[in-house]
């Protein structure tokens, strides 16, 4: 092994790159792009990874929407098309005899679904914004980031009162700049709302985004007269509960109640968050395991390239070897000097992926945070870096035997009389 640390061996596998540099320069390349896309392809899903778990951070994953439409198949004396609309008491149905339900949000909204949303005034300033009739719980399903103020509380439902909690777009819009909208008013439907806080943009509100208001649910019944009726309700299970069981059960309670038929699928709809995250953490699963067999197949394609390569060199050589074993050389050196440089033009080929890799994905990180896309810090984990560089010292080891053993079979008399 002292061969390793000894100047003339670098100096024999200098020489002999700085000879053939174009062939050593297509050797290495095989290995190179290996590496690049297996680095490229593993930060990828990392990012994603990254991406929607912060999309999702302020969201109850295990929830879903549910909502009324009309009915699909004529049923109990009732037509087709026939309009079902939910109420406030099928939540507490929901809640109370369904197993594995943690709470049921209702809500009631203007402005969304086709529906014009309401005049807003303050003073000279006006627009038109989404109103959301909430209960407080509503923030624990879909967490609001508050800049200013608070959100609604229980004593707003009891009281009826007339607050409101506003998007910072509408702050921008409807007050001047270093205005302090808590304790103002503003109009709703020429209503006088006080405004109590102001929560940021979150990317996880689907409809709610930073250009709506939230005042108490009571209060939205009221002004708007929805009675108990309600537009949609949010409901969110316990954390080991199945969502999608959950769902299934809740459509059958209200098929039974509204006179349904069992098959109708269009009198209620949903969007069941915990099987969107499931296809999700399945995906990026998958792309992981993709990264790992395309990385692998493409780093054994370039290694098998090396030792093409090195077998050739060693043709070439084969004089010089003949003369080194004549002049005494051991079989152990000469077979150590060709896997060394194997292994060698691996490790500079993987690094060079590694290096090129890690700065595309800094440039792709940069790149997503100009669009609304769910891709944030993307990184190789260092068990994987780890199983990157052990994968190619064995690779590179293994395929630089075949040319090793065919430099030491050479006889020295034979390769003399080599012309």
């Amino acid at each position: 092994m002292k061969f390793i640390f000894t100047r003339d061996t670098w100096q024999e596998i200098f020489g002999t790159i700085r000879k053939n540099k174009l062939r050593t320069a297509i050797t290495i390349i095989g290995v190179f792009w290996g590496i690049l896309l297996f680095v490229a392809l593993q930060g990828a899903a990392k990012g994603m990874e990254n991406g929607f778990d912060d999309r999702f951070k302020n969201l109850a994953t295990n929830s879903m929407f549910l909502w009324s439409e009309q009915t699909g198949i004529p049923y109990g004396g009732y037509k087709r098309n026939r309009r079902v609309r939910l109420e406030l008491n099928d939540t507490y149905r929901i809640t109370n005899q369904i197993e594995g339900v943690q709470f049921v949000a209702p809500r009631n909204a203007k402005g969304v679904f086709g529906d014009p949303p309401p005049l807003v005034i303050n003073k000279l300033k006006s627009g038109n914004y989404k109103i959301f009739g909430d209960y407080p719980i509503i923030d624990k399903v879909s967490k609001k980031k508050l800049r200013k103020g608070r959100f609604l509380n229980q004593k707003d439902i009891q009281e009826n009162r007339k607050i409101c909690v506003i998007g910072e777009r509408i702050e921008k819009e409807l007050f001047e700049e270093g205005e302090n909208p808590i304790g103002q008013y503003i109009r709703i439907s020429n209503i006088y709302f006080q405004v109590v806080g102001v929560y940021k943009r979150n990317n996880t509100d689907f409809f709610e985004r930073d250009n709506s208001i939230f005042i108490p649910f009571t209060t939205y019944q009221k002004i708007f007269n929805t009675g108990n009726r309600i537009g949609w309700m949010l409901i969110s299970g316990y954390p080991d509960a199945d969502i999608v069981a959950i769902e299934e059960k809740a459509k059958t309670l209200l098929k039974r109640k509204y006179t349904v038929h069992p098959n109708d699928e269009r009198a209620f709809r949903t969007a069941n968050f915990g099987e969107m995250f499931g296809k999700i953490t399945g995906f990026v699963k998958g792309l992981k395991f993709t990264a790992l067999v395309v990385g692998i197949a493409t780093i054994l394609a370039g290694v098998i390239a090396i030792g093409n390569i090195l077998l050739i060199t060693v043709k070439e050589r084969t004089k010089e070897i003949g003369i080194r074993r004549a002049l005494g050389a051991k079989p152990g050196e000469i077979r150590g000097q060709i896997i060394l440089e194997s292994v060698f033009l691996t490790l500079v080929a993987g690094l060079l992926g590694m290096t090129v890799g890690g700065l595309l994905l800094s440039f792709l990180n940069d790149f997503a945070k100009n669009w609304d896309f769910p891709f944030l810090n993307p990184t190789v984990s260092l068990p994987y870096i780890g199983f990157a560089i052990a994968i190619m010292v064995i690779l590179g080891t293994l395929i630089g035997l075949i040319p090793a053993q065919r430099a030491v079979s050479i006889r020295p008399i034979e390769a003399l009389r080599e012309e």
